[in-house]
């Protein structure tokens, strides 16, 4: 495995009047070149918030990021720009990505000029990109608001992909589409992962989707990493009680298939006030007075790591 992408305790905080708001709190965590890494937890853990730091478009509070092993923390400049056209985005809501005053080519061509291309080359990259996402040449000259939802996440992809990146994090990308679309928008990212030798970090509430493109998967709660391994092993022996709890709520076609136990109640809490000890204790079903008291180690088995008193040595 070619490491691409490694967090090393990485924290991002805000400042607010009501204190100190620990959205990322000490998250560690490697990306494989070309492979689909997926980033999942509830609303509020995180996730975004780590896509941002990735993307050098809110720094780091504490620890490192390294890409293809340069510091990206230590990056300025002509290096900082050039970073950020090796790592790309593709957003959830493909119509507020787009800027509706502006024709497809032009969307396309910003990048491009932005990082320097001769303009000579700018309409031939353009109508590549545009036939890489199956679309037309002709889908050059309209504006956003002239496409279904599903074509206008084609044109946010093709942006992505303008700058030929190694990394591309994708922030829910099927999300805001018709159930009918859904599944050409995934074929298609999984084609071009094929054919350009694409690395995804992939962040999702879908589970089931993840199930289905991910090689290894991440669960995230209250700005931590609680386990992290293989898909199979994540979905078949899941070790976390909340990883248990997302899997156990996750709709499945055969009512005989067996799926994860477990249950949590209340909401998730305040990124401004976090739980002492393990922060998912106040609505872990298995909760103990360690929990409340010490955060948990990290458990290893294999590749498949947990972060749980219930999984330390007896």
């Amino acid at each position: 495995m070619t490491v691409l992408l490694s967090l090393e305790d990485a924290a991002c905080h805000f400042r607010t009047r009501g204190g100190t708001l620990k959205a990322v709190d000490g998250v560690t965590l490697t990306v494989a070149r070309g492979e689909t890494f997926a980033l999942v937890g509830e609303s509020g853990c995180g996730k975004s918030t780590l896509a941002t730091l990735i993307l050098k478009l809110n720094p780091l509070s504490g620890g490192r990021i390294t890409f293809a092993g340069e510091d990206v923390g230590g990056l300025r400049g002509r290096a900082a720009k050039r970073y950020r056209s090796r790592v790309q985005a593709v957003f959830q809501d493909p119509y507020s990505s787009l800027n509706p005053r502006l024709k497809v080519r032009t969307i396309l061509a910003e990048p491009l000029l932005a990082h320097g291309a001769p303009r000579g080359e700018v309409t031939a990259k353009v109508r590549r990109v545009l036939s890489l996402v199956g679309l037309a040449p002709n889908a050059a000259g309209l504006y956003p608001h002239e496409f279904s939802g599903g074509q206008r996440q084609r044109i946010a992809i093709a942006r992505a992909l303008i700058l030929e990146p190694d990394l591309v994090v994708l922030d829910e990308p099927i999300s805001a589409l018709d159930v009918s679309i859904r599944a050409q928008i995934l074929n298609l990212l999984q084609d071009l992962q094929t054919e350009l030798g694409l690395t995804y970090l992939l962040i999702a509430h879908d589970l089931a989707l993840v199930e289905h493109v991910a090689d290894r998967v991440a669960v995230m709660y209250l700005g931590q990493i609680v386990e992290v391994g293989d898909k199979v092993e994540v979905f078949d022996n899941p070790r976390h009680p909340y990883t248990q709890a997302l899997l156990g709520a996750v709709p499945r076609p055969d009512p005989r298939a067996p799926r994860a136990s477990g249950q949590v109640h209340g909401e998730i809490a305040s990124p401004l006030e976090p739980p002492s000890g393990c922060r998912f204790h106040p609505r872990c079903p298995h909760a103990m007075d360690a929990c409340r008291r010490t955060p948990p180690s990290f458990v290893k088995t294999g590749e498949h790591t947990a972060s749980c008193h219930l999984l330390a040595p007896r």
